[in-house]
């Protein structure tokens, strides 16, 4: 297929489980860095000694800190590169429907949608099986889609850097 032809095509949008594969991976990377934090605090507290009073709040604040840590994730990846690490492995990225990167407020609101996505037993990710563009509730309230990152985005380039045969 003539490269012209392949720009003019809109991306392919992502499915249920090239998504669920995608963040299985973020979940592991994000715990490990939250198990690793977690192991060198505690090492930190059997050198210091901490009133018994202040164990709640250091476990309030480690809460706090782990759901800061998961949200600025997902809202910083998403709307710098659209891509988190495992969504660059799985090759797909979250853009507006322009193909254009979304901004940081639509980031969070995407965040906040895919938690409530979840909380009925997943039942908000069911509309990704049946809708033309793949898109989940989360999706729908951010006015977000995830498409192929190999291929063009609609309003995107093809290609930042042309193929060896495009040339």
């Amino acid at each position: 297929m003539p490269a012209a032809a392949t720009a003019a095509r809109p991306g392919r949008y992502v499915g249920l489980v090239t998504r669920a594969i995608a963040f299985t991976a973020d979940a592991v990377l994000l715990n490990a860095v939250a198990i690793a934090t977690a192991a060198a605090v505690a090492l930190a507290f059997t050198v210091l000694t901490l009133p018994s009073e202040l164990k709640p709040v250091a476990l309030a604040v480690g809460g706090a800190a782990y759901l800061t840590w998961t949200v600025a994730y997902f809202a910083v990846c998403w709307s710098t590169t659209g891509q988190t690490p495992g969504a660059r492995l799985m090759r797909f990225r979250v853009c507006d429907e322009d193909g254009a990167t979304i901004s940081p407020r639509r980031a969070l609101l995407r965040f906040v949608a895919l938690t409530l996505a979840a909380i009925p037993l997943f039942a908000g990710f069911l509309p990704i099986l049946v809708d033309d563009r793949r898109r989940g509730f989360h999706d729908r309230v951010a006015g977000t889609v995830v498409v192929d990152a190999d291929g063009p985005a609609r309003g995107a380039a093809a290609r930042p850097h042309p193929r060896p045969e495009d040339r």
